[in-house]
């Protein structure tokens, strides 16, 4: 586990081209802040960004590790200390019910049966679900599955979890509820967002655009930056501006 001068995310060089074409371009970065954005338009790479900080793909070049994992080589490493939710709970899940969904993280873990069961247990008492456990996880709303899939990742006590669009497709009240779960959670946030107005109050805002870093700092600086870079897109007449 890395000392407290040494950066809880680390990426050193990191370029990502899958099938050939450039997503990711030489990015390094280090970070201990408690909420860390990633802003950007579509296809600025920040769902690969997302996927690489997860371990989920490999980088090309260049090194991923968080709290001193290389997540890429040690998957079973990465899932004691980074989590990742999906913008669409659907392609996250895996199992029917519920229990079976938050402890297989645990039994990838190498938990045997009953700390699985001790762990799916005490996470869903922490969220008021006990309830939840032999639930069918299709019959549960979009914003319910969305919360198995958090509850999922927490189980692991992970030290960062990576936000991919949450509330994409969810009401409003859904949204607030799921914020202020998220608000309260005692570990590192990096939220991957196009909507600069998730970003308030965040430690650390990176614009990212065509795999490279345009700004990285407070989000007071940042996120009017960008409000204003994408105004000015939006009021053009050259539709070659339109994300693809």
């Amino acid at each position: 586990m890395p000392t407290d001068d040494r950066p809880l995310i680390s990426l050193d060089g990191v370029s990502y081209s899958p099938d050939g074409l450039m997503v990711i371009d030489d990015l390094t970065l280090k970070a201990r802040e408690r909420r860390i954005g990633v802003l950007g338009r579509n296809g600025s790479g920040k769902t690969s960004l997302a996927r690489l900080m997860a371990g989920l793909v490999p980088a090309d070049r260049g090194t991923v590790r968080i709290a001193d994992v290389d997540v890429a080589r040690d998957r079973k490493g990465a899932l004691g200390v980074i989590g990742i939710l999906f913008q669409n709970p659907d392609h996250q899940i895996i199992f029917p019910t519920v229990e079976e969904e938050i402890g297989f993280g645990l039994a990838q873990m190498g938990r045997n049966k009953a700390e699985v069961a001790d762990g799916v247990a005490a996470v869903l008492r922490r969220f008021g679900k006990a309830h939840w456990a032999s639930a069918a996880v299709n019959l549960l709303s979009q914003g319910q599955r969305q919360l198995v899939c958090l509850m999922s990742v927490l189980v692991m006590n992970p030290r960062v979890i990576v936000l991919d669009e949450p509330f994409a497709g969810l009401d409003m009240p859904t949204t607030l509820q799921l914020q202020r779960v998220l608000a309260g959670l005692d570990l590192t946030i990096v939220m991957i967002t196009h909507q600069p107005d998730m970003l308030k109050g965040y430690d650390r805002v990176i614009w990212l655009e065509r795999g490279a870093m345009v700004q990285d700092g407070p989000a007071s600086e940042v996120v009017p930056t960008f409000t204003a870079h994408m105004t000015t897109l939006g009021g053009a007449d050259d539709l070659s501006d339109l994300a693809g």
